[in-house]
């Protein structure tokens, strides 16, 4: 693990580079795609996915999205790319079972509640996980990454 993430103030700095992904919202569909990671200054990280979105129903679509990432002691801020930045969560980064380092954050978005958890495993993957509940939304989203060499 130390060799694939470091330790907490490290691990954000690691995701520089291309990663594919493959998520799966549940009872919704599947995305397949390639997220970028670049250093915006020493202490932020510009986040861009592109992929192709496939619903149960047989629709499918080009999608992304963008976020900026930016490193704290112990994790990462993470805001959506908006003028200005508006905060979607803190990851607070620590040790876990099995050598993985991993946090959680809670986000509520109007009336529905997000309740994210990040995974840094020490094959040198990562998975995102979102458990969204509330009146407009509810649904689970698992992305796994993993490096593009």
């Amino acid at each position: 693990m130390i060799d694939r993430w470091g330790d907490a103030s490290e691990a954000v700095t690691r995701l520089t580079g291309s990663w594919s992904f493959n998520r799966v919202i549940e009872g919704q569909g599947t995305m397949q795609g390639v997220a970028i990671v670049t250093p915006r200054d020493e202490a932020t990280l510009a986040y861009h996915e592109q992929g192709r979105l496939r619903l149960l129903n047989g629709t499918e679509l080009e999608a992304e999205r963008e976020y900026v990432l930016r490193r704290t002691g112990g994790g990462f801020d993470v805001f959506f790319k908006e003028t200005p930045p508006r905060l979607f969560h803190t990851i607070s980064l620590s040790a876990s079972d099995g050598g993985a380092l991993s946090g959680s954050a809670g986000h509520l978005c109007s009336l529905d509640d997000y309740q994210s958890t990040y995974a840094f495993l020490p094959n040198g993957r990562f998975t995102i996980r979102h458990v969204v509940s509330g009146p407009r939304k509810d649904y689970t989203m698992t992305t796994i990454y993993a490096r593009v060499t």
